[in-house]
């Protein structure tokens, strides 16, 4: 009988254990919960924005990849006389070259949209695209922007 009585008594004081609860603020109301509830954060609805680059001449500059060897590029560049150029180099070897004009130049900064294609001469390559100005003065690269391709 005695046994019944303590294994009553052990059991009354297991089952009316105070719950620990914390106390949380949601929408500007205070809410209190068990420690047994679990609370469920909703998932961050991440939205990826394509990398920008940007230097002194070269800003809002993202690249675009359209299939396995078409890239678009579009920015903004402040640019004497709207002109720039571009070349695309894997480390090694100038893959190609050109050039293209913003619809506005320096001091303004001018749109740009242009389509690119190359392919790999090496499997394991980087392949880099660099804008730059030439210089009027001797041809050299002025303002290089650096955009790791694939």
């Amino acid at each position: 009988m005695r046994w019944t009585i303590l294994l009553s008594v052990v059991l009354l004081f297991a089952c009316n254990k105070k719950e620990t609860q914390h106390t949380i603020v949601v929408n500007d109301t205070l809410i209190t919960i068990p420690e047994t509830t679990k609370v469920v954060k909703p998932e961050k609805s991440e939205i990826l924005l394509p990398k920008q680059y940007f230097n002194e001449r070269f800003k809002e500059v993202t690249v675009q990849r359209i299939d396995e060897n078409k890239f678009r590029v579009r920015g903004k560049g402040q640019i004497f006389e709207a002109s720039f150029n571009w070349i695309i180099e894997d480390g090694h070897d100038e893959l190609e070259t050109g050039f293209q004009t913003t619809d506005a130049g320096a001091p303004e900064w001018g749109k740009f949209d242009f389509t690119i294609a190359v392919q790999k001469k090496r499997e394991n390559s980087k392949l880099n695209l660099v804008l730059f100005e030439s210089s009027a003065k001797d041809g050299s690269r002025q303002h290089e922007l650096p955009i790791v391709l694939f």
